[in-house]
């Protein structure tokens, strides 16, 4: 028998993602496919679902069957783990790719569209030192045409870790790794400097066993500042990987004693034990990476939030116009027409410097749309427990329904719903629950749930009661 593709993810399955990595996965082992119309199908059992998606609409001799299932790291952890074997995946398997996926361009953001995510290469080196690396852009938005000073040093430090890019259009005079630590030096001497008053990321070589790396980690009384973490994890992983054996030293850091406490989930101090990095003044505790790199999701929300997303796209005409799954990408606002919109966060970001926490632009979970009955739906994702807390949080989605949807969908209705998972419940009583999936796989509908939750259900369930394939 043929082995199974395994797509292991964090983040909600995206069909235009899932196809860049099969053509990645073709391409590489030579194998011939072909693919028709692709679909995402929750696998059901006894009309329970069973934690686990099949992929259709791919047929290649060589695979078996292709399954999606969801999965959380316990600590800085890439988007997908790609497995070729007959059997699930468990934590001992090594995997045949390692991808981070990430929508965003340094149009939007120099530092989140590369550095952020570079510290989850430095953590997988550590589980699987000789898999595939592979950062994977799905870009929605038109590719920056020049690139920046930033996002071209981090890019290339990234192909210095052996990192595959895919997915945008990299010019290979520019984009290259670097071959010496004294190449990088004096690359990143000759960037342009930091605003008076910011404390710059700068590498330094002190004396010929000394190398000092410049940024700041504190943020809110902690070591914090993502993309400062992700930048200096790089620079730091991308020297030892040179073969530098010698100190390497964090400096203007803005941290003191107190704010580097004992936290074993601490990712950065992680890091720091792992490629044996100082602190300027400050001592760091030994702190070990997790025996285990990954876990089957079983616990959260995003169980049932994605339940929905996928059967409502996959077995109707409605589609998702927003999301922001617990733990996963937040996406953008789909427009009836135009381009896609980055949601803001506050009302008036002034004043939320000032204090005034009111300005927080409160977002659902999930939004879809329901073509058929001229319906928008604003979903609140919860785990069963805190359903209580969800209802209340129903009152919050004013501000993004005048000022985005009214604005886009002026003739649609709005429904706001809770969708749930977990607990062994079997019935729903509070008529805000439009959906719960308990932790037992069973699909439980509200007495008041959306027309299309209604319709896609059925189908999903006609679906297995009437196919003749085996999945």
């Amino acid at each position: 028998m043929n082995n199974n593709l395994w797509i292991l993810t964090e983040e909600r399955p995206k069909k235009e993602v899932i196809l860049a990595i099969l053509k990645k996965f073709f391409n590489d082992y030579n194998l011939v496919v072909f693919i028709d119309n692709l679909r995402i199908i929750p696998v059901l059992d006894n009309n329970n679902f069973t934690f686990t998606y099949q992929l259709i609409g791919c047929t290649c001799n060589q695979i078996n069957k292709i399954y999606i299932k969801s999965i959380s790291g316990y600590s800085s952890f890439v988007d997908f783990l790609i497995f070729y074997q007959e059997n699930e995946p468990n934590d001992k398997d090594k995997p045949i790719y390692i991808i981070e996926e990430t929508k965003t361009d340094d149009k939007e953001s120099r530092n989140t569209g590369v550095y952020q995510r570079c510290i989850k290469f430095i953590f997988a080196e550590n589980y699987y030192p000789n898999v595939k690396k592979i950062m994977l852009y799905n870009l929605q938005i038109e590719q920056k045409e020049k690139p920046t000073e930033t996002y071209i040093f981090g890019t290339r430090l990234l192909l210095t870790l052996n990192v595959e890019i895919i997915g945008k259009k990299l010019d290979p005079e520019i984009f290259k790794p670097f071959n010496s630590i004294a190449e990088i030096l004096s690359f990143k001497a000759s960037m342009r400097k930091a605003p008076t008053g910011n404390i710059p990321i700068s590498i330094n070589k002190i004396l010929e066993n000394k190398i000092e790396v410049s940024g700041r980690l504190f943020k809110a009384g902690r070591i914090g500042h993502d993309p400062n973490i992700g930048a200096l994890s790089l620079i730091c992983g991308v020297l030892r990987h040179l073969g530098w054996q010698d100190e390497i030293k964090i400096t203007q850091h803005g941290l003191l004693q107190i704010h580097v406490k004992n936290n074993a989930k601490d990712k950065f101090l992680q890091v720091a034990n792992k490629l044996n990095l100082l602190l300027d003044n400050i001592e760091i505790p030994k702190i070990n990476m997790n025996e285990k790199y990954w876990h089957y999701e079983t616990e959260g929300e995003k169980l049932g939030t994605i339940f929905v997303h996928l059967v409502v796209e996959n077995f109707s005409c409605g589609q998702s116009i927003f999301e922001n799954h617990a733990g996963c990408e937040k996406g953008y606002f789909i427009p009836r027409e135009g381009q896609p919109i980055s949601l803001a966060k506050y009302k008036d970001r002034e004043l939320y410097k000032k204090g005034d926490k009111n300005q927080i632009i409160h977002i659902p979970d999930l939004i879809l749309i329901d073509f058929d009955n001229n319906e928008v739906i604003n979903i609140e994702g919860k785990i069963y427990s805190l359903r209580k807390k969800a209802i209340q949080e129903l009152n919050n989605y004013d501000f993004i329904e005048e000022n985005y949807i009214k604005k886009y969908y002026s003739d649609f209705k709005i429904i706001r719903t809770v969708v749930l998972y977990g607990s062994n419940e079997e019935n729903i009583i509070e008529i805000e629950v439009g959906f719960l999936l308990n932790k037992n796989g069973k699909l439980i509908l509200g007495v008041k749930a959306p027309d299309i939750f209604k319709l896609s259900i059925k189908n999903l369930l006609d679906f297995w009661s009437s196919t003749d394939i085996e999945l």
